[in-house]
């Protein structure tokens, strides 16, 4: 009788060592969760809220500010974080579909751009704390540059679209260093830069381009929303580094802005809102931190208390370099 206790003791812990070794473990968080960075954080289209969409601002691992708009406007607009950006004093620039604008601490509009009727924005970057440039998805489609201080528009560059459909347009455009502008061109399949009277200068091909940042290394950083990838390629055009599914324990759904960190890695913000399985959003992952071996060393899953939303935008605080004036790499 022991004998055959002993055995049948053997047989369920052998059982229950097997499945273990075959049962897949739940993905453990690298990181310090909240805590990793301080950051202020956005995401476009967040539907379980149709009253209004929010931008976060998250100290010591808590959200210390908040600022929501509703998702509709009073003609019947879209409205959403596309783009945000904390300037030196405090003061945070964004564009959310319908317009764009600057609220302080207090939440005070202290400029603000409503786009005409057929057009919508996804991009509005400082230039400096009294200057902004936009792009205006529209027909024909638009980089704007204006002054917040006078509401003086500067510089209107036409930028080519093959496609009518202004909503595919264009993403996450951005002024360069050597003052050229870097423009998703989403539909087109392609990242092409141009010089500020409109003059094409370089391209590349990347299928659903979201964003693209020009790096200090002189090399770009290109984020493929639904096509789930992060890449980033030299002035030939060739790839140097790459992140897409195949490097992630967890799954990447549309890659929406990518930042280049000081110590070179790259964080990368994993938007999830285009999955209209709501009860899979709470498993995702928002946004991860990898290093340039691809060892990804911060993983933020925030849904409950608090619940940050998508995630499409990303600045974090303690990044060494001017927000004012493009030093940072985002």
């Amino acid at each position: 009788m022991d004998l055959r206790c002993n055995l049948i003791v053997l047989l369920v812990v052998g059982t229950l060592v097997l499945q273990a070794q075959t049962t897949p473990q739940p993905y453990q968080l690298p990181g310090l969760g909240l805590k990793q960075h301080p950051f202020l954080y956005a995401g476009e289209w967040d539907t379980r809220h149709p009253e209004a969409q929010s931008m976060f601002l998250v100290k010591g691992g808590k959200v210390v500010w908040k600022y929501s708009i509703p998702i509709r406007t009073a003609n019947g607009n879209i409205q959403e974080f596309d783009d945000i950006t904390m300037l030196s004093n405090g003061n945070i620039v964004f564009a959310c579909m319908s317009g764009a604008g600057i609220i302080t601490p207090e939440k005070n509009l202290v400029w603000e751009f409503h786009c005409p009727e057929g057009t919508e924005t996804h991009s509005c970057q400082p230039i400096g704390k009294d200057s902004v440039l936009m792009a205006l998805n529209g027909n024909p489609g638009k980089v704007l540059i204006f002054n917040t201080a006078t509401n003086k528009l500067l510089k209107e560059i036409v930028i080519p679209a093959s496609t009518a459909n202004r909503h595919v347009q264009f993403r996450h455009v951005r002024i360069t260093p050597q003052r050229t502008i870097m423009v998703p061109q989403m539909q087109e399949g392609k990242v092409v830069e141009y010089t500020l009277e409109g003059k094409e200068i370089w391209s590349v091909e990347a299928k659903s381009a979201w964003s693209a940042i020009r790096l200090h290394n002189g090399n770009t950083l290109i984020s493929g929303d639904g096509k789930s990838y992060t890449r980033e390629v030299n002035p030939r055009g060739e790839t140097v580094w790459e992140f897409t599914q195949a490097d992630a324990p967890f799954k990447l759904y549309n890659n929406q802005t990518a930042n280049r960190l000081a110590n070179g890695n790259t964080v990368i913000c994993n938007w999830v809102a285009g999955n209209k399985k709501l009860e899979e959003w709470s498993s995702s992952v928002q946004v991860f931190e990898v290093t340039p071996g691809k060892k990804i060393v911060w993983a933020l899953s925030s849904w409950d208390k608090p619940d940050l939303g998508p995630a499409t935008c990303i600045q974090l605080l303690d990044e060494p370099g001017n927000p004012d004036d493009g030093s940072l790499q985002r």
